[in-house]
């Protein structure tokens, strides 16, 4: 588990279907997401088909939580290149502590680049969405194409490196 001052990060289960579900269904939260079926058991089965991924190190989907086990968001790192990792499926709810987006980008890129050792990451982010490019680019990410429908980002270890010192009051 990878924790930070006010989230945690933890992998998904099979239980979490329910919480994933309510999620990527809330109009609120999925604007930018690709579009799920409302279904359970789909959900359900589809995290167990994950776990083959996660146990293979293909792909690493987590729950984002408060520090007192409330679940607020989920996000997934997937789509590992040669010295590259993706991540995505970035929601956080209206129980997300005052720095959860903060926090939980730190921990993603902690375990993209500490634990499996990647130096720089990749991302896209659909255009529209400019809070979360913002966000990004804050971050020091860069667009290095875009198409019809996205911009594509890259961002190395160091940058997030500098980003991290920048938070580090705020975060502990």
């Amino acid at each position: 588990m990878l924790s930070l001052k006010s989230i945690r990060l933890r992998l998904v289960e099979p239980s979490d279907a329910e919480f994933i579900l309510k999620l990527r269904l809330d109009e609120r939260y999925n604007n930018f997401l690709s579009k799920v079926d409302n279904d359970i058991e789909s959900q359900r089965r589809w995290i167990i088909n994950y776990k083959k991924d996660e146990a293979d190190k293909r792909q690493f989907y987590f729950i984002i939580e408060r520090q007192d086990g409330t679940p607020c968001g989920t996000v997934r790192i997937y789509d590992l290149k040669a010295d590259s990792f993706c991540w995505g499926s970035w929601i956080l709810n209206e129980h997300k502590t005052r720095y959860a987006a903060i926090e939980s980008a730190l921990l993603v890129y902690q375990y993209g680049f500490d634990f499996l050792g990647f130096r720089k990451c990749h991302f896209d982010v659909m255009k529209g969405n400019s809070k979360v490019a913002d966000f990004h680019k804050k971050f020091g990410a860069i667009i290095v194409s875009e198409d019809n429908d996205n911009h594509y980002f890259e961002i190395t270890k160091e940058s997030v490196d500098k980003m991290a010192v920048k938070f580090k009051d705020l975060i502990g």
